[in-house]
């Protein structure tokens, strides 16, 4: 309010019953969602322009935590990520925030661990990630490190350096020894690779991984013939037998065409093409540690080996 009343808006203004009052010191429009109410799902410009505010009128503030995480975008399961308020952290040093509609959480900053984005000050990616171990399991904590190592498709992505290095993810551990959480990062870090695109793939290779399999090779272009390079999610080139996840997108007509003549480029060149679907997922994903089991061992693969 401090701020409006410096550029010249009448204080009655700011006490018109347009306006309410989502915490102290901040007027919005009484048609607009406040930080009690939490923002859609979807709506990242909301959901910052609800941040924004609060970060500015308490100082030293930043987005963190489970706002942090919606607003990069992170993939993976974060309970209470849509829960109602705004997670905003400050330095050790200066008393927590406690304001209506904000979560307020304190500790150690380093200058590299707040960033800006659009104009918000937020906490950095890697230390998000750290931020949310404590509410996440292994698995999904190295949904968003495969995430952050990932290197983009710069023709599609308009950037050509992945979000962080393994060794970068590591530093922010070695700097916090002793948060909550840590024990769960290093064990996600542990199971990180750099080549999985998306959160389906990522589970998929644990779930295959842990249920005895070899380790697959992620994303690796692969050539099938003279002219044909196909780049499957999973490959294991010893027993030729490579592995899709096959999302919702895949019902698309076109999509269907180009996946069978995938299939078929595939078998052309002796290789065995497993296609795993959701479905395939549910149950601790069993029918698709059987379909990929089944198709490693009729490749030759056995346990022993």
């Amino acid at each position: 309010m401090s701020e409006a009343l410096g550029a010249g808006v009448a204080r009655g203004r700011l006490q018109n019953r347009s306006l309410v009052t989502p915490s102290r010191g901040i007027r919005v429009p009484a048609g607009g969602r406040t930080a009690d109410a939490g923002p859609p799902p979807s709506d990242l410009l909301q959901l910052a322009q609800l941040a924004r505010p609060v970060t500015r009128v308490t100082g030293l503030s930043a987005a963190s935590h489970a706002t942090a995480f919606r607003l990069w975008e992170y993939p993976g399961f974060l309970p209470g990520a849509d829960a109602p308020g705004i997670h905003i952290s400050r330095p050790d040093t200066v008393a927590i925030s406690r304001r209506r509609g904000v979560v307020g959480h304190r500790g150690q900053f380093f200058d590299d661990e707040i960033v800006e984005l659009d104009g918000l000050l937020v906490t950095s990616r890697a230390r998000t990630w750290l931020d949310v171990a404590r509410r996440m399991s292994v698995d999904e904590l190295t949904v968003v490190a495969d995430h952050l190592l990932r290197p983009p498709r710069s023709e599609f992505e308009g950037r050509t350096m992945a979000h962080a290095t393994l060794e970068e993810l590591a530093d922010m551990l070695d700097r916090h020894k002793g948060t909550p959480g840590i024990r769960k990062a290093r064990l996600a870090l542990e199971q990180a690779r750099m080549g999985a695109d998306s959160a389906p793939e990522t589970r998929l290779r644990l779930v295959l991984k842990r249920a005895g399999l070899p380790e697959a090779q992620l994303n690796v272009a692969t050539v099938l013939s003279a002219g044909v390079v196909r780049q499957p999610d999973l490959a294991y080139f010893e027993y030729r037998v490579a592995v899709e996840y096959e999302g919702e997108g895949h019902s698309d007509p076109a999509q269907i065409v180009r996946d069978i003549a995938r299939e078929e480029d595939f078998a052309l060149a002796g290789w065995t093409l497993v296609r795993i679907s959701k479905r395939h997922m549910e149950n601790d994903a069993r029918a698709a540690v059987r379909k990929v089991r089944a198709a490693l061992r009729a490749s030759g693969w056995s346990p022993s080996k």
